[in-house]
């Protein structure tokens, strides 16, 4: 006689998994989702939505996806707080002598386009808005392209979705302008929240579902 098996869905991401009756409370209990991390109620009757009790056992390919997506996640490592902030002493070092640069060739036209002597807060006003949008786009653009700053391929890290999806350019400027600018806030206390969360996530990666990994 075959095991009875009960599918447990996950209600938010659809994942599901399928267990041995016999092994699951008799009662209502609370599940985590291992893609997504929600935590739901999983009632302990086969009425509910997310559950299905079933005689038949689970498909190979079933069973391979699960054993897969199990294997996949215990073996990726998650990027610390000091691996992150080297990555980004890289990426200020590279966009300062961007800024440099760019900054003094732009500093030649304003000149050569105002006869008289510009304005000094006019022109700091000018530089400041400069900078800021290429820092800015610099972030986007890279980590809504790969993932990876410049300074996270030098240490071989990158920014993903809580499934290991890569983010696209929608959410890294979620990410990586309003996400950053409220973790800089007092003190910067949403980035130091990386040193001690179990998933290593800063403010702006709870923001924006991410997660920084090894590769």
């Amino acid at each position: 006689m075959s095991t009875p098996i009960t599918t447990i869905t996950c209600p938010q991401c659809g994942f599901t998994r399928r267990v041995p009756t016999e092994r699951l409370p008799q009662g209502a209990a609370r599940a985590t989702c291992p893609r997504c991390h929600e935590n739901f109620t999983w009632p302990g009757t086969n009425t509910e939505r997310g559950v299905q009790n079933s005689a038949e056992p689970p498909s190979s390919q079933e069973i391979r996806k699960g054993v897969d997506y199990a294997h996949h996640q215990a073996s990726i490592q998650k990027a610390g707080f000091w691996l992150r902030t080297l990555a980004a002493l890289i990426d200020t070092f590279l966009i300062s002598l961007t800024q440099g640069i760019l900054g003094g060739l732009l500093d030649l036209s304003v000149h050569a386009l105002i006869v008289d002597s510009p304005d000094r807060v006019l022109n700091m006003f000018i530089f400041g808005m400069f900078n800021f949008a290429l820092w800015q786009t610099y972030k986007v653009f890279f980590t809504g392209y790969c993932g990876q700053t410049p300074g996270k391929m030098a240490l071989r890290i990158k920014v993903v979705k809580t499934d290991f999806a890569d983010i696209g350019f929608l959410r890294a400027f979620w990410r990586e302008v309003v996400g950053k600018f409220l973790a800089a806030l007092f003190f910067g206390l949403g980035f130091l929240l990386v040193a001690i969360d179990p998933e290593k996530q800063g403010l702006h990666d709870r923001m924006a579902a991410t997660y920084v990994v090894k590769l």
